[in-house]
């Protein structure tokens, strides 16, 4: 019997890891946010604020994270942040305050970011390159999976409150994602393994001469990448399809149950037909992703995110709020692999972590937008058509990037670097 090489053993933890953090945060933040802004009176600047910390402080720790899980791999830091995570639920379940519920995302926050997207797919670029976008769609079917479980979550809130519901949710990410945490390996090489898995040639069986020729294959370092067009480029396309992500993720709850009339449980609906539709786009981007354009395919994916949110902004009927799930869950399920993809491709996996973690720093842009320019909008004007229709436009404007996002030239290699002095 053939034996499954060891870094799809990887992607299906990480795919789960990625399932429990969708089901119990990313995908059900929305949930939260409503019941919490009908059970202390908070406004929705004032929520928004937790999720526009997180992102901060996901782009303030993304170079630090980044240097240190290309110097001693992600495995560590997946493990700490699993526990973190866990903890900070429990903490939020105890919270009276709104400093205190500031506080307590924050930890829950980091825990996300320290085991979440950011590492787990570093540890995966290193373990594949000829199926690099399959194995991270792969991956992120445990995300996108996690929105079906979203009327589940709000069942929960509904029956038991937020507060039980916290305090279960962190004793399920300690017991659920901690052992599946070790499963995570820092690179192919530790274990007798090859990048893509038996068949694929290991680097040192390549001939010189062939090596030598490929003058222009060498890795950029993370200084290089900041030198390119395309590094600012795709994370600028990448910040701006977060407009309408994290906008969304926050806010659509709020504005389905404020401004259409629907109940908590109805919307929750919506969200998993999104969920659904951002399923399909995981899978045909695993199909996909290694054989058209990933630029091109996410340039098309912004037009996606653009077209949903409309449709949900001035929606008068159910087909309308049905179109919307579909055409944004879709271009996300798509889109979001990839992200880690095309930056693969295009400088390499030596200083991947550094790369990721800087363009973060540029991606918070979106990420503390999204939520922040609908919220206070929504305050303004007393409902989200100003806020949305904003980021939906924004999300227009970022297909442009990617258009633009061209490959750039690989930094000349030294024989020298290889062989020594001749």
């Amino acid at each position: 019997m053939k034996r499954v090489f060891y870094g799809w053993w990887m992607v299906g933890a990480g795919s789960l890891m990625q399932f429990v953090q969708g089901t119990l945060l990313l995908q059900s933040f929305g949930a939260y946010f409503a019941i919490l802004r009908d059970d202390r009176g908070w406004s929705k600047t004032e929520l928004s604020g937790a999720a526009a910390l997180h992102q901060v402080e996901a782009a303030i720790l993304g170079p630090l994270l980044g240097w240190f899980i290309d110097r001693f791999g992600p495995q560590w830091v997946i493990r700490a942040g699993t526990l973190i995570f866990g903890t900070g639920f429990i903490l939020l379940s105890t919270i009276d305050s709104l400093l205190a519920f500031y506080g307590a995302f924050i930890v829950t926050a980091l825990g996300a970011s320290l085991c979440g997207f950011f590492p787990l797919n570093v540890a995966l670029i290193h373990w594949f390159e000829k199926k690099r976008a399959r194995a991270l769609s792969s991956m992120q079917i445990g995300m996108a999976a996690g929105g079906l479980c979203v009327p589940l979550i709000a069942g929960a809130l509904a029956a038991w409150g937020w507060r039980a519901t916290a305090f279960a949710s962190g004793i399920i990410v300690i017991a659920l994602c901690l052992p599946l945490s070790f499963m995570i390996r820092r690179r192919p090489e530790d274990m007798g393994e090859v990048m893509d898995g038996a068949g694929s040639k290991p680097r040192d069986s390549i001939p010189a001469s062939q090596v030598e020729n490929n003058e222009s294959a060498r890795d950029f370092t993370a200084r290089e990448a900041l030198r390119t067009q395309a590094f600012w480029l795709l994370s600028l396309g990448h910040g701006f399809a977060l407009f309408v992500v994290m906008g969304v993720n926050t806010h659509a709850i709020t504005h389905m149950k404020e401004g259409l009339g629907y109940t908590i449980e109805a919307a929750s609906l919506v969200i998993t037909l999104q969920t659904v539709a951002q399923l399909c786009g995981v899978g045909i981007g695993a199909w996909i992703g290694d054989r058209l354009n990933k630029r091109l395919i996410s340039a098309g994916c912004m037009l996606g995110h653009m077209g949903g949110l409309l449709f949900l902004t001035y929606a008068t009927n159910v087909a309308m709020v049905v179109t919307y799930a579909l055409l944004h869950g879709t271009a996300w399920g798509l889109r979001g692999p990839m992200m880690q993809a095309l930056r693969a491709d295009y400088f390499g996996r030596s200083s991947i972590g550094m790369i990721l973690g800087l363009s973060f720093m540029i991606v918070v842009i979106g990420q503390v937008g999204g939520p922040m320019i609908a919220g206070i909008l929504a305050d303004m004007t007393g409902n989200y058509r100003a806020g949305f229709t904003t980021l939906a436009l924004l999300a227009g404007l970022g297909s442009v990037f990617f258009l633009l996002a061209k490959r750039p030239r690989r930094p000349v290699r030294v024989s020298a670097e290889l062989y020594g002095t001749r």
